[in-house]
């Protein structure tokens, strides 16, 4: 059986690469692997969101599906007075974003391996960030959606990146019966981000 990149404990052989990127004007290095999403250096999407992302310097913010770290450790770096919380199921993902914190020098973050949010349903956040595991399915992606409204403070948001053709349509629409206001951020290269505001 193949494994996908939201296997929990993968077993395909170990191929460590070193990624040089630039993100939000900061230079970064990230180790990937076999068996992690994106594995030869950050995707478009998560790129996309990474630049139109709007966090305040204090805010407590959740990652879910952080794969080796990009959006949460930029968000950490942007976020010099908050926190951010990362999470994902893949434990290849979760060593490598923890990895990769440490070579960045990036303290104020906390890296969980969970189903989900699982393991934060207790915690709120100021903003939840999602380049969400589309091969997973949609009723994994609107799970996202739905335990996401109950973990954000009342005035939160959720940005999220989707293709349109891998579901931005029904994703705005699980959005809209959740939340007070969606909007579309900002689309590129058939990519949308969508922030839907609790």
């Amino acid at each position: 059986m193949s494994e996908h990149y939201y296997t929990q404990r993968p077993t395909v052989k170990r191929d460590v690469n070193e990624a040089q990127e630039e993100l939000r004007g900061k230079k970064y290095t990230f180790l990937t692997d076999a068996g992690v999403f994106s594995k030869k250096g950050v995707d478009y999407g998560s790129k996309h969101l990474i630049e139109t992302m709007q966090l305040k310097e204090d805010a407590k913010v959740l990652d879910v599906g952080c794969g080796y770290g990009p959006i949460g450790l930029t968000a950490a770096s942007m976020c010099p007075k908050g926190h951010v919380t990362m999470v994902d199921i893949n434990e290849r993902a979760v060593e490598l974003s923890a990895e990769n914190a440490r070579r960045n020098g990036i303290a104020n973050v906390s890296i969980l391996q969970s189903d989900l949010l699982e393991q934060v349903k207790e915690q709120r956040f100021d903003v939840v960030l999602t380049n969400p595991p589309i091969r997973a399915g949609k009723e994994v992606v609107h799970r996202i959606f739905t335990d996401a409204y109950d973990c954000l403070v009342e005035g939160g948001s959720i940005w999220v990146v989707i293709q349109k053709k891998q579901g931005a349509p029904s994703a705005m629409k699980k959005l809209e019966s959740l939340y007070r206001e969606v909007v579309e951020v900002s689309k590129d290269k058939g990519y949308k981000i969508l922030k839907a505001t609790k």
